[in-house]
């Protein structure tokens, strides 16, 4: 883990979107093509190396076997992520957690956790929790 120092913005974002999708201990298909997905296609992962998405998520498993690894986790993300980003990762972890359509207790207290951590403002998230729901509806 001694990389994990040199967690950039953009591996946070990553670790975010892990974090949410394992929280329940089963990491969904769905889940993992909306990360893809986003890597491929957002802006902000323009020049992201792809191939980090392991070892990000490697970083995020392993954490989460350890007893205080969740606050270790956010300790890592809150130090990696420029603040203006906060709502940017919240949003891309409202759309990992809808992307299957069947978000459940577990994955919506970890939003509710990313939301708290990363200081995201009630009204905003609601509005960022709203436009995931009503794009990842089904017909």
């Amino acid at each position: 883990m001694s990389d994990t120092s040199a967690m950039s913005p953009q591996d946070a974002l990553i670790a975010v979107m892990v974090a949410c999708s394992a929280s329940d201990q089963n990491v969904r298909t769905a889940e993992l093509v909306a990360i893809q997905r986003m890597v491929n296609h957002m802006p902000v992962f323009a020049d992201y190396d792809a191939d980090r998405i392991r070892r990000i998520s490697q970083i995020v498993f392993d954490l989460f076997e350890e007893e205080d690894g969740l606050d270790a986790l956010f300790g890592l993300i809150r130090e990696a992520l420029p603040e203006r980003l906060n709502e940017t990762a919240y949003a891309l972890a409202c759309d990992v957690v809808t992307a299957d359509g069947n978000p459940n207790e577990v994955e919506l207290r970890m939003l509710e956790e990313v939301r708290e951590e990363l200081r995201v403002d009630r009204l905003h998230a609601a509005a960022i929790e709203w436009g995931a729901r009503v794009r990842h509806l089904k017909p």
